[in-house]
């Protein structure tokens, strides 16, 4: 462990009390909801530091990289891990298969796509969390690397996740996989882009993914108000962030109107996945997921829905030092397992 690392994990084994002085004097409350105080703290640490939309995308990704590293936990030792590609429409996908150590037979599968507005974002992003997936849930996981904007603009991260879903199906006995129980799932972009799978399977009049686990996801990138206000500069995810992110992954302002963008724009959601829906009360994104998951409901698909009010954005990748976010991850591991078998 490098002497950063070991710096903010003891900080952030202090007392509630003790942090939450350091972070401004009293706790953070928005919307009816108390900011966790280790959330706290990082965003007042984050605060300090230079916001990503004044960085290039590739110092970008390499300083949010560094910065999870710091908060991150460690992989679960009982996960297999094996590195793999999957082809893309443009080429090979870099992508890890999880499957629980000493499982027997084929078992039920997720393509998991990682968070980072379709801008940065790797397979180490969500690393651990789909350690942790595989192991509490009994499953077999593939991350997935999509292409990344400003490179590769929209929809090539749409285009790729389908290929990989559908390549996953395909080739299920290959990965271990059950054809058929296999999920999509993601947080933030990737909730996003899970979402989407699971509408234009339904276009395309194929059966579509046994499960659709949407964290924090975007479904609206249109949607002003609410928590997009009233959260539009708690950290790590801010309303000015999120533009930052359309500006680079879209080509205009009217793409913003497409379903394969806004999911929620779409008309009619019955028949679609099954869906568990995750949200943080401290996210510009809160609403909209939540609106999402009501518009499911209404429409007859099956529905777990929650909002971890006390957490952030991101807060599948602080498992390390957020001891709410790793009982949040673990929670939505289980919730899983129960869809999943």
């Amino acid at each position: 462990m490098n002497i950063q690392k070991l710096i903010v994990r003891t900080l952030l084994k202090l007392p509630d009390g003790v942090l939450i002085r350091m972070s401004g004097g009293k706790p953070l409350a928005i919307d009816g909801r108390i900011l966790d105080a280790r959330m706290q703290f990082l965003a007042a640490q984050g605060a300090r530091q230079p916001s990503i939309v004044t960085l290039d995308p590739v110092a970008a990704r390499a300083g949010t990289a560094a910065g999870l590293a710091l908060l991150d936990d460690a992989p679960r030792a009982g996960v297999s891990v094996r590195a793999l590609e999957v082809p893309g429409p443009a080429g090979p996908l870099a992508a890890r298969l999880y499957t629980p150590k000493g499982a027997a037979g084929p078992l039920p599968g997720l393509v998991f796509f990682h968070f980072g507005g379709c801008v940065i974002g790797d397979l180490d992003t969500c690393h651990t969390f789909c350690t942790m997936i595989a192991d509490i849930a009994g499953i077999a996981v593939l991350n997935v690397a999509y292409r990344l904007a400003p490179e590769h603009k929209f929809p090539a991260a749409v285009d790729d996740a389908e290929a990989a879903y559908r390549w996953a199906e395909a080739h299920a006995a290959d990965l271990g996989m059950i054809a058929g129980r296999i999920g999509v799932g993601g947080d933030s972009a990737g909730g996003y882009l899970s979402a989407v799978i699971a509408q234009q399977e339904r276009r395309a009049g194929r059966p579509g993914p046994a499960l659709q686990l949407l964290i924090y996801p975007v479904t609206d990138w249109e949607w002003q108000g609410g928590s997009m206000q009233s959260c539009a500069d708690v950290y790590p995810l801010t309303a000015e962030i999120m533009d930052w992110f359309a500006g680079l992954y879209l080509d205009n302002e009217a793409e913003r109107k497409d379903v394969r963008v806004s999911p929620m724009k779409e008309p009619d959601l019955a028949g679609l996945a099954p869906a568990i829906v995750v949200t943080a009360g401290f996210d510009p994104l809160r609403d909209q997921g939540l609106a999402y998951a009501d518009r499911l409901k209404a429409a007859g698909v099956p529905v777990t829905s929650r909002c971890e009010d006390s957490l952030a954005h991101t807060f599948t990748a602080m498992t390390g030092v957020v001891p709410a976010a790793k009982a949040a991850c673990e929670k939505i591991a289980e919730d899983v397992k129960t869809a999943l078998h």
